[in-house]
Protein backbone atom coordinates (compact mmCIF):
# COMPACT_ATOMS: atom_id res chain seq x y z
CA UNK A 1 0.00 0.00 0.00
CA UNK A 2 1.54 3.17 -1.52
CA UNK A 3 0.21 5.31 1.21
CA UNK A 4 1.56 3.46 4.57
CA UNK A 5 4.93 3.35 2.98
CA UNK A 6 7.37 6.31 3.70
CA UNK A 7 10.98 6.59 2.96
CA UNK A 8 12.84 4.42 5.15
CA UNK A 9 10.27 2.17 6.88
CA UNK A 10 6.42 1.34 5.89
CA UNK A 11 3.27 0.78 8.21
CA UNK A 12 1.90 -2.74 7.61
CA UNK A 13 -0.65 -5.50 9.44
CA UNK A 14 0.13 -7.89 11.75
CA UNK A 15 1.04 -11.00 10.41
CA UNK A 16 1.23 -14.06 12.43
CA UNK A 17 5.33 -14.19 12.09
CA UNK A 18 5.12 -11.25 14.25
CA UNK A 19 4.01 -13.67 17.51
CA UNK A 20 7.73 -13.48 18.91
CA UNK A 21 7.67 -9.68 18.30
CA UNK A 22 4.55 -8.80 19.70
CA UNK A 23 5.67 -11.24 22.56
CA UNK A 24 9.21 -9.59 23.51
CA UNK A 25 7.62 -6.28 22.52
CA UNK A 26 4.30 -6.93 25.32
CA UNK A 27 6.40 -8.26 27.66
CA UNK A 28 9.59 -5.08 27.86
CA UNK A 29 8.27 -4.35 31.54
CA UNK A 30 10.16 -0.62 30.18
CA UNK A 31 6.88 -0.12 27.96
CA UNK A 32 4.76 -1.05 30.17
CA UNK A 33 4.23 2.36 31.95
CA UNK A 34 3.49 4.02 28.42
CA UNK A 35 1.24 0.89 27.70
CA UNK A 36 -0.59 0.64 30.58
CA UNK A 37 0.47 -3.19 31.11
CA UNK A 38 0.63 -4.48 34.67
CA UNK A 39 1.04 -8.23 33.54
CA UNK A 40 3.12 -10.04 31.59
CA UNK A 41 1.38 -11.74 28.42
CA UNK A 42 0.96 -15.11 26.78
CA UNK A 43 2.20 -16.65 23.59
CA UNK A 44 -1.15 -18.35 23.67
CA UNK A 45 -3.11 -14.98 24.30
CA UNK A 46 -0.96 -13.14 21.43
CA UNK A 47 -1.65 -15.85 18.91
CA UNK A 48 -5.28 -15.35 20.09
CA UNK A 49 -4.28 -11.45 19.19
CA UNK A 50 -3.10 -12.28 16.09
CA UNK A 51 -5.93 -14.33 15.17
CA UNK A 52 -8.29 -11.28 15.51
CA UNK A 53 -6.18 -8.47 13.68
CA UNK A 54 -7.53 -8.95 10.43
CA UNK A 55 -10.88 -7.15 11.64
CA UNK A 56 -11.94 -4.30 10.10
CA UNK A 57 -10.69 -1.07 12.01
CA UNK A 58 -14.79 0.08 11.79
CA UNK A 59 -15.37 -3.49 13.78
CA UNK A 60 -12.30 -3.51 16.14
CA UNK A 61 -12.04 -0.04 16.58
CA UNK A 62 -8.27 -0.20 16.96
CA UNK A 63 -5.75 -0.90 14.65
CA UNK A 64 -2.73 -2.01 15.28
CA UNK A 65 0.08 -1.40 12.67
CA UNK A 66 4.09 -2.70 12.81
CA UNK A 67 6.48 -0.48 11.78
CA UNK A 68 8.86 -1.95 9.49
CA UNK A 69 12.52 -1.07 8.37
CA UNK A 70 12.25 -0.98 4.17
CA UNK A 71 16.07 -1.79 3.62
CA UNK A 72 15.57 -5.34 5.40
CA UNK A 73 12.18 -5.66 6.45
CA UNK A 74 12.74 -5.59 10.25
CA UNK A 75 10.35 -4.40 12.99
CA UNK A 76 11.63 -1.23 14.99
CA UNK A 77 8.16 -0.72 16.06
CA UNK A 78 4.47 -0.50 16.44
CA UNK A 79 1.90 2.45 16.06
CA UNK A 80 -1.54 1.95 16.99
CA UNK A 81 -5.32 4.04 16.68
CA UNK A 82 -7.12 3.48 19.82
CA UNK A 83 -10.49 4.79 20.60
CA UNK A 84 -11.45 4.87 16.98
CA UNK A 85 -14.73 6.46 16.86
CA UNK A 86 -16.43 7.08 13.29
CA UNK A 87 -19.61 8.65 14.37
CA UNK A 88 -17.56 11.62 15.78
CA UNK A 89 -14.17 10.87 13.06
CA UNK A 90 -11.64 10.72 15.69
CA UNK A 91 -9.09 8.42 17.21
CA UNK A 92 -6.19 8.40 19.50
CA UNK A 93 -2.44 7.93 18.41
CA UNK A 94 0.23 5.57 20.38
CA UNK A 95 3.66 4.82 19.48
CA UNK A 96 6.52 2.56 20.33
CA UNK A 97 10.00 2.29 19.14
CA UNK A 98 12.18 -0.34 20.25
CA UNK A 99 15.11 1.36 21.59
CA UNK A 100 17.60 0.03 19.78
CA UNK A 101 15.89 1.96 16.75
CA UNK A 102 15.15 5.11 18.41
CA UNK A 103 17.22 8.57 17.23
CA UNK A 104 16.45 7.10 13.66
CA UNK A 105 13.25 9.02 12.21
CA UNK A 106 11.13 6.23 12.18
CA UNK A 107 8.94 7.17 14.52
CA UNK A 108 8.92 10.85 12.45
CA UNK A 109 7.98 9.10 9.45
CA UNK A 110 5.54 6.44 11.06
CA UNK A 111 3.38 9.22 12.61
CA UNK A 112 3.35 11.20 9.07
CA UNK A 113 2.38 8.36 7.91
CA UNK A 114 -0.58 7.41 10.09
CA UNK A 115 -1.73 10.65 9.85
CA UNK A 116 -2.20 11.40 6.09
CA UNK A 117 -3.50 7.75 6.31
CA UNK A 118 -6.18 8.86 9.08
CA UNK A 119 -7.31 11.93 7.41
CA UNK A 120 -7.20 10.52 3.37
CA UNK A 121 -8.81 7.02 3.97
CA UNK A 122 -10.41 6.97 7.64
CA UNK A 123 -11.94 10.52 6.63
CA UNK A 124 -11.46 11.13 10.54
CA UNK A 125 -11.43 15.09 11.90
CA UNK A 126 -8.99 14.75 14.70
CA UNK A 127 -6.53 12.86 16.46
CA UNK A 128 -5.03 12.56 20.19
CA UNK A 129 -2.46 11.24 22.28
CA UNK A 130 -1.85 10.97 25.83
CA UNK A 131 1.66 11.50 26.89
CA UNK A 132 3.59 11.43 30.33
CA UNK A 133 4.56 14.74 31.23
CA UNK A 134 7.71 13.91 31.33
CA UNK A 135 8.37 11.97 28.06
CA UNK A 136 9.85 15.20 26.41
CA UNK A 137 10.33 13.06 23.35
CA UNK A 138 6.93 11.97 22.91
CA UNK A 139 5.78 15.32 23.04
CA UNK A 140 8.26 16.79 20.82
CA UNK A 141 7.49 14.65 18.41
CA UNK A 142 3.82 14.80 18.51
CA UNK A 143 3.90 18.99 18.59
CA UNK A 144 6.56 18.13 14.97
CA UNK A 145 3.71 17.39 13.67
CA UNK A 146 0.96 20.37 14.63
CA UNK A 147 -0.73 18.39 17.51
CA UNK A 148 -1.50 20.92 20.29
CA UNK A 149 -1.48 20.35 23.57
CA UNK A 150 -5.46 21.00 25.02
CA UNK A 151 -5.00 20.21 28.88
CA UNK A 152 -3.06 18.70 31.31
CA UNK A 153 -4.88 15.86 33.62
CA UNK A 154 -3.04 16.09 36.85
CA UNK A 155 -1.57 12.82 38.52
CA UNK A 156 -2.95 10.98 36.01
CA UNK A 157 -0.62 8.04 35.65
CA UNK A 158 0.75 6.14 38.82
CA UNK A 159 4.38 4.77 38.08
CA UNK A 160 6.49 3.68 40.51
CA UNK A 161 4.88 5.23 43.79
CA UNK A 162 5.06 8.85 41.94
CA UNK A 163 1.84 10.07 40.05
CA UNK A 164 2.73 11.70 37.11
CA UNK A 165 0.54 14.36 34.70
CA UNK A 166 -0.59 13.38 31.33
CA UNK A 167 -0.57 15.85 28.72
CA UNK A 168 -3.37 15.65 26.00
CA UNK A 169 -2.23 16.66 22.61
CA UNK A 170 -4.75 17.09 19.39
CA UNK A 171 -4.36 17.31 16.13
CA UNK A 172 -7.61 18.80 14.05
CA UNK A 173 -7.49 18.23 10.48
CA UNK A 174 -8.67 21.30 8.98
Amino acid sequence: MKTLKGENIQLRALEPEDLQFLFDTENDESFWEVSHTQAPFSKFLLKQYLENAHLDVFEAKQLRLIIQENTNEKPVGIIDLFDFNPQHKRAGIGILIHTEHQQNGFASEALKLLIDYCFTHLNLHQLYANITSDNEKSISLFTKHQFKIIGIKKDWILSNNTFKDEILLQLIHE
